[in-house]
Order: structure tokens, then C-alpha cells, then sequence
């Protein structure tokens, strides 16, 4: 449904005042440029960053995806205790000699950390991690006691 906007009409018949109206389209400015440019995400710091993450599930293993563009493998730590998965790394900016003069920054750098509480009991000996066109992707078997396990029911006499 589309409706005409009447900043100063809708006053009279509501009775508002001005005021309130202007702050109503403050607000509302404010909404359109944190949808057009990206709200700032609060507890980040400038220039930190945490990879985008994907975890799923099948019948037999959990997956982990995560996205990791420019990083090397040599630059990510991973560790399971517990089952609870980390994912460490640091994004190394890359420096030249030459004096450059940014008109903008959007990519960044830094050390990140990440965990995540696996809702069921892997296979540690049977991790597999791998590394191609930075994303890294990780599978953990479920151990045996985490899988489903089919019930037969009988008939009762």
C-alpha cells in the first residue's frame, strides 16, 4: 500500500506539533542512511573484523565454513576442547614503500577470534580442515553416541 507522506498536513489532523514531527523525520532519515550505507556494528572496533561464519549439520558431521579472503593458511589457528571449536587468526595488512593517499578504507585488518559450542560429540581424530580460495571449511564426524539412533518397536502381544 502506498500512502502520501504529509509532513506538515498530517499536523493538523493529529493535532502534533512541530516538533515532534521534525524529530519523527530525523529519525526516519537516520533508518534510510543506516540501510544505504551499513549500520555500524556496536563493540567493533575501527579496522576490526570477524569473518562471515556458516555452520550446518548433517546426519554424520557438523560443518564450519568460514570466509577468510587474503589470509594465508599459515595465519589460522584452530583448536577443539571440550567441544568448543576456536577459530583464531590475524588479517596482515599488506605495506608498501611508496606514500599512497586514500580517498577510502573499507577492507580490514587485524586479529580476530571466534568460538563455537558444538551441539554434539565429534570424532577428534577424524577432523578434517581444508583451505581453498579463502574459505576454510571443516568437518567434525559426529561420534557414534551423537548420532540418531533408529528404535525398531514390536508388537505387543
Amino acid at each position: 500500500m502506498l500512502a502520501r507522506w504529509e509532513p506538515f498536513g498530517g499536523l493538523r489532523r493529529r493535532g502534533g506539533n512541530l516538533f515532534n514531527e521534525l524529530n519523527d523525520i530525523q529519525r526516519e532519515m537516520n533508518r534510510l542512511f543506516d540501510d544505504f550505507f551499513g549500520e555500524r556494528q556496536p563493540g567493533l572496533a575501527e579496522g576490526a573484523w570477524m569473518p562471515a561464519v556458516d555452520v550446518s549439520e548433517n546426519e554424520s558431521a557438523m560443518i564450519v565454513r568460514a570466509e577468510l579472503p587474503g589470509m594465508k593458511q599459515e595465519d589460522i589457528e584452530l583448536n577443539l576442547q571440550d567441544n568448543i571449536l576456536t577459530l583464531k587468526g590475524e588479517k596482515k595488512k599488506e605495506t608498501k614503500e611508496e606514500q599512497e593517499n586514500f580517498q577510502r578504507v573499507e577492507r580490514s585488518y587485524g586479529s580476530f577470534s571466534r568460538t563455537f559450542t558444538l551441539p554434539a560429540a565429534v570424532k577428534q581424530e577424524a577432523i578434517k580442515a581444508t583451505f581453498k580460495d579463502g574459505v576454510l571449511e571443516i568437518s567434525l564426524p559426529k561420534a557414534e553416541e551423537a548420532k540418531a539412533k533408529k528404535i525398531a518397536i514390536t508388537a505387543g502381544s
